[in-house]
């Protein structure tokens, strides 16, 4: 039998989920999002030996995407203000690191034409659509209503 108190928070939790409450619940997803991603970041990037200033961007940008995830939580306001800022320029430099890594690919020796190989061994393609979609559930958080 589940208690009266574990019972009552699971159905807040439901009718908040139906109801398109779940502004405080993705900004602290995407304040850990952000921190995990630029620490995976930070250790790909620096066994290239950070080649390219470009390079530092997603790292800097991920205490930024932490700091404005944890003051959505907090503050409605920090969650309509500073969370959509920070959020659509992690999606814009996810974006960018995906046409970086593509164009990182075709630079490889044989380019395109082995295309297996240089996918598999060359700068990870998908790894900054990643960052995009952190970016993407701060944007989504800052226009969903906050929970009760």
């Amino acid at each position: 039998m589940i208690p009266r108190r574990a019972r009552r928070t699971r159905l807040r939790a439901e009718y908040d989920v139906r109801h398109g409450r779940l502004q405080r619940s993705l900004s602290l997803l995407m304040a850990a999002g952000s921190a995990v991603t630029a620490a995976e970041i930070f250790l790909e990037h620096d066994r290239a030996g950070f080649g390219n200033r470009v390079m530092w961007w997603p790292v800097l940008l991920g205490p930024v995407g932490l700091a404005a995830g944890v003051a959505g939580y907090a503050r409605e306001e920090a969650a309509r203000t500073a969370l959509p800022l920070a959020s659509a320029a992690i999606v814009a430099n996810g974006l960018q690191g995906t046409y970086l890594h593509v164009r990182g690919i075709a630079q490889k020796p044989g380019g395109w034409r082995m295309a297996r190989y240089n996918v598999e061994l060359g700068p990870p393609l998908f790894a900054p659509l990643l960052l995009s979609m952190v970016g993407g559930m701060g944007l989504l958080a800052s226009i969903l209503r906050r929970e009760r």
